[in-house]
């Protein structure tokens, strides 16, 4: 597509983590509002499984990727590769592809009791923390269509 005119001032291009990104709140968004109550139609199932999949393995390739490098830094005193602790990063990226499977379960009509439901709220919570994404799904009175 073809754009006129200046650049707007901090406008980039969209990179593979934009999107990451914006299937990780769309996952995000649908799964509370399933929580709460909010119809899943085959459209939103549909949604749900695309975006848990794309989900599941970007983080699959990104945390295969981060592994490499920290595995390839050497310590400058003794020449030997560091293993080191695993970050805090290595356990979100766990938590968003442990939310992608449970989505996928949500889906495919799983039985969901208290247990599971505190569960998925706390990865919910713990991601939406570590993201800075804030969710008011009362506001959001599409979700009623699915």
């Amino acid at each position: 597509m073809i754009k006129f005119g200046p650049m707007p001032p901090g406008m980039r291009e969209m990179s593979s983590d934009d999107i990451f990104l914006s299937r990780l709140k769309l996952l995000i968004i649908m799964v509370k509002a399933y929580l709460i109550g909010y119809p899943l139609g085959k459209y939103r199932k549909r949604a749900i499984i695309e975006n848990a999949h794309y989900v599941f393995y970007r983080v699959m390739q990104t945390n295969a990727e981060s592994q490499q490098i920290q595995n390839h830094i050497l310590d400058d005193q003794t020449n030997v590769i560091c293993t080191g602790e695993t970050s805090e990063w290595h356990h979100i990226y766990q938590r968003v592809q442990l939310l992608a499977v449970m989505a996928k379960a949500l889906t495919e009509g799983c039985p969901t009791g208290n247990f599971r439901i505190r569960a998925i709220n706390e990865n919910l919570d713990k991601i939406c923390g570590t993201f800075l994404i804030d969710f008011k799904l009362n506001d959001m009175n599409f979700l009623k269509v699915a």
